[in-house]
């Protein structure tokens, strides 16, 4: 037997029964103490099909067809309301409507494959250097991307054309090699090797801020505006295998603010969530713009270094340790100040072994981490 889902969202039809005014009269007789309100004239019913049915100011029983009586009105002190169709004769307040100011139109490439599908370039006109290298205009993580592999600018007449850079793995759109310039439409896809995907579209202002947006609360964590914790894992992966793959040092800094759920139970949550961005920026300020930094969990935040190895890691550990140390931050009407800790465990890519992967690596950042916390806190640990 076939069960038929109903759709919770879906308008219930009912019958809408014409209802009689109660005559004046018997009002009156059912309250004869009230003291006498004048009351409005009456209106007739029609019985015509179509025809606006009065409003009762009581809820009024009527006879159903099984013979029961159904009682319809208000179900609250809304004496507005009525039944099925009968805000037809409600009049529709005017208002002044001006049309919104259409945004200026503008284009963009948007990523739609890799870890960061829905990142949103905006094109301003100029030439626009696409490539997995640091001097790229428009950088794109992906290692079979060359450094320079593709060129989008935009010519005289403000026809966009894309133009391959010599890339090692080609640059395609419309599912053929770019030879040398394609002019690009609305819409077109560009592909950069094997693996990246991008999107060229003409958008307005709002259009554009939406997309942005969206990738935003994607990526990153609400409170802290750092990464969160599933962006981060995606590009801990990818990193790892880059870093195999070429030889590439990578390191993991693991922090946790010390003795946080003392400062939440002693000044509110308000406090500890202040305590949270503050620290999150000032970490922010003092990593490279290669570099990832993300909210683990709670009053955890890791950080991904680049082409750093254990040594250089610790050097940046120690300086964010001290930094934040020294913070003061006022919480409430600014009255008071807090100042807190990091406990921070250092793991480098070398150190987990060779064929550890992201887990690994991660989970002995975070055992040294709970060792400097056994030590005192307010320290680094890159060892054991």
């Amino acid at each position: 037997m076939t069960r038929t889902t109903k759709d919770p969202f879906q308008t219930r039809k009912i019958v809408t029964v014409a209802i009689p005014v109660p005559p004046e009269e018997s009002s009156a007789a059912a309250a004869p103490s009230a003291p006498s309100v004048p009351s409005a004239p009456s209106v007739p019913v029609s019985s015509a099909p179509g025809a606006p049915s009065a409003r009762p100011s009581a809820p009024t029983q009527i006879p159903s067809s099984g013979g029961s009586r159904i009682t319809y009105g208000p179900p609250s002190s809304d004496s507005s309301w009525v039944t099925e169709g009968g805000a037809a004769d409600r009049t529709t307040e005017p208002e002044l409507a001006v049309p919104a100011a259409l945004g200026k139109d503008r284009a963009t490439l948007t990523l739609i494959t890799g870890v960061n599908a829905g990142q949103v370039f905006a094109l301003d006109g100029t030439d626009h250097v696409i490539g997995r290298g640091t001097e790229a205009d428009i950088w794109v993580e992906d290692g079979a991307v060359s450094r320079a592999h593709a060129k989008v600018s935009c010519r005289a007449d403000g026809v966009y054309v894309v133009e391959d850079l010599g890339a090692t793995n080609g640059t395609f759109l419309a599912g053929e090699r770019v030879a040398k310039s394609r002019e690009l439409r609305s819409g077109d896809r560009v592909q950069l090797g094997p693996n990246v995907v991008l999107r060229f579209a003409i958008t307005d202002d709002a259009e554009e801020e939406l997309q942005r947006r969206l990738y935003e609360s994607s990526t990153r964590d609400a409170l802290t505006r750092v990464y969160n914790r599933k962006y981060f894992h995606e590009r801990l992966i990818a990193e790892v295998a880059y870093s195999r793959r070429h030889r590439v040092k990578l390191s993991v800094l693991m922090m946790d603010v010390d003795e946080f759920k003392k400062l939440n139970d002693a000044h509110g949550h308000l406090a500890g969530d202040m305590v949270l961005r503050v620290v999150a920026a000032a970490v922010n300020r003092l990593i490279r713009v290669e570099d990832l930094l993300g909210r683990w969990g709670g009053e955890e935040f890791v950080i991904l270094a680049r082409s750093t190895g254990r040594t250089d890691a610790i050097k940046l550990a120690e300086r964010i340790r001290e930094a934040v140390a020294a913070l003061t931050i006022p919480i409430g009407d600014g009255e008071d100040v807090l100042s807190v800790t990091l406990s921070i465990g250092v793991a480098a890519l070398a150190d987990a072994g060779d064929g550890a992967g992201p887990d690994e690596l991660l989970a002995l950042a975070d055992a040294r981490m709970y060792k400097a916390k056994g030590l005192g806190r307010n320290r680094v640990v890159s060892e054991g």
